[in-house]
């Protein structure tokens, strides 16, 4: 499997790729088969006509299926232990009171919003979801609202971060295949991220709260507690606290990677290396479960045994979440063990388009072909490398170049990506809803993100600026 190559062209796997969704919302929506069960089966038909040998079919779906998990089990495992004790305590409950008394009934959506922003800095989007939904959902509950008024303006924060902002992957990935200052990334994707997220994200929100008024899922946070059985609930601060944890840690490992690659410390120093192992998103959300168990359960009396029993009670309803994500991650995978988004890349490269709308372009059919962001960013960076290094471009305009192939890379998110599958399936929403709502979040934060990089790009090349 490792000497296989791809053989067909564009045309088929595009073909094979598009077949293969239509079936997967035809079996989900129409006929209402599990998504789990959907998935793997049309996985392996996927890789079967996309030539994949009979061989390295099973190692491929494991390849995915395995390395989604990885990444995802861990993190909505240990978010769902913290949500149920966060509730548990009185804590969210607590928090929700307080934003409300402060911002307002009206603003809350705002507010929890802009929290998500500034957590999102350091925190990637699965591991940020998951630390802001509980409050999220205990923010909904207390004020009777819609879902989706609250919970699309925070995920819609975490994405665009995420895409736009260094230290996350992509950008700093496609900043080194351009040769682009981070620094000047930095800048320009606060000025295009911010204004996205509140069309994208807020407003969108608040429309779709509006149009859905479905409530809060019990996943996270589980029934809805009688308040005389919480005993001395926390209060906001504390809460707070143990939800700043994983973001002090998260951001001492990307803080000090950065410097690190920017030769500012030394990589190699004890102190460092200790610092970035405790910033690993799966080692911080660790200690932030040991933490708040004994904070919220522990000290505030809880028996032992009933203290299990409720870490192990929150494990229950999101193994159909772990598994469906995985298993769109296992799609993920073979889409692009087939070859499609090299294939879609390479005959879009000679298109003899201007190179920022290139690369655009180029990083939004990776994303369809392929589903995850990050791998459409490093690879539209990497094939379209060569054609930014010869057009000569000022500092600025590097920059901006970044950012529309980051804002290729996070077009119109749907069945191949695993956090499509996480988004709806934490918020309680079936395929059709989540198309509707959170791939339509996903497209307008492409679409304005793209917009506003190429009028930054044109008033540079106007002044000159770079």
């Amino acid at each position: 499997m490792d000497t296989w190559e791809p053989t067909l062209s564009a045309g088929p796997l595009i073909a094979i790729a598009a077949t293969a969704v239509a079936v997967i919302l035809l079996l989900v929506i129409y006929f209402r088969l599990h998504a789990f069960l959907t998935l793997v089966i049309v996985s392996v038909f996927t890789a079967l006509a996309a030539g994949i040998p009979l061989a390295g079919v099973p190692a491929t779906l494991t390849k995915g299926f395995g390395t989604t998990l990885a990444s995802v089990a861990l993190l909505v495992g240990l978010g769902a232990m913290i949500g149920r004790l966060v509730e548990y305590s009185g804590g969210a409950k607590s928090l929700a009171e307080a934003l409300i008394s402060k911002f307002g009934e009206d603003k809350a959506p705002f507010a929890l919003g802009v929290a998500s922003l500034i957590m999102g800095f350091p925190i990637f989007f699965d591991a940020g979801l998951i630390v802001m939904l509980p409050v999220v959902f205990a923010v909904a509950r207390r004020l009777k609202g819609p879902l989706l008024a609250y919970g699309i303006p925070v995920a819609g924060a975490f994405s665009v971060m995420h895409v736009y902002l260094p230290p996350h992957p992509g950008p700093v990935a496609a900043s080194e295949f351009f040769g682009a200052d981070i620094g000047l990334i930095l800048l320009f994707g606060l000025i295009v991220g911010l204004p996205t997220w509140y069309l994208s994200g807020y407003r969108w929100g608040i429309y779709l709260g509006k149009k859905y008024d479905f409530k809060v899922s019990d996943v996270l946070l589980g029934p809805v507690q009688d308040e005389a059985q919480v005993k001395s609930p926390v209060s906001p601060g504390v809460v707070v606290a143990i939800m700043a944890i994983p973001m002090v840690l998260i951001f001492g490992n990307t803080g000090l990677s950065t410097l690190a690659s920017a030769g500012v410390v030394d990589k190699s120093a004890g102190w460092v290396q200790v610092l970035v192992f405790l910033g690993q998103t799966s080692i911080a959300l660790l200690i932030t479960t040991v933490i708040a168990i004994v904070v919220l359960g522990l000290r505030r009396g809880v028996d032992k045994a009933e203290l299990e029993k409720l870490l192990d009670g929150a494990l229950g309803p999101i193994c159909s979440v772990v598994l469906i994500t995985g298993a769109g991650g296992m799609f993920g995978q073979v889409l692009r063990t087939s070859g499609i988004g090299d294939a879609l890349a390479e005959s879009m490269s000679t298109l003899g388009i201007p190179v920022i709308l290139a690369c655009y372009l180029i990083s939004v059919a990776l994303r369809l072909a392929q589903g995850s962001a990050t791998v459409a960013l490093t690879t539209a960076a990497a094939l379209m490398a060569p054609a930014v290094e010869a057009g000569g471009y000022s500092s600025v305009q590097l920059a901006l170049i970044v950012l529309a192939t980051a804002a290729g890379s996070v077009f119109a998110s749907h069945v191949n990506d695993s956090g499509f599958w996480l988004v709806g399936r934490l918020m309680g929403m079936d395929v059709a809803t989540t198309l509707r709502t959170w791939t339509m979040n996903q497209l307008l934060v492409s679409v304005i993100g793209f917009a506003l990089v190429v009028i930054l790009f044109g008033a540079s090349t106007l002044v000159g600026v770079g």
